[in-house]
């Protein structure tokens, strides 16, 4: 049979090259300040599934599509700034 829906996971990081404190996500984040305390997303690896990162909370703002992958400094995903309001996953 196999799983009725697309499993997604994200790790993302407080630091530069993976580093520092480590939050994973596996579900829509409406506001990244409210479930982490923090707005900056400087590093992270897109375990399963496709992702979006928005610049504001509540998916407004920039967008920046994330694929499998690692992503160790937050120009690798096209921005110029470290600011992550909310993620929110996507289907392919």
């Amino acid at each position: 049979m196999g799983k009725s829906q697309s499993s997604h996971r994200i790790m993302i990081y407080e630091q530069p090259e993976l580093g520092g404190e480590t939050m994973e996500l596996t579900d829509d984040c409406p506001s990244l300040n409210e479930l982490f305390n923090r707005n900056d997303v400087y590093s992270c690896n897109v375990r399963d599934g496709y992702w979006i990162f928005y610049e504001l909370p509540n998916y407004k703002g920039r967008q920046y599509l994330m694929n499998p992958g690692e992503y160790r400094r937050f120009n690798e995903w096209g921005s110029t700034t470290s600011r992550v309001g909310s993620i929110r996953r996507i289907a392919m």
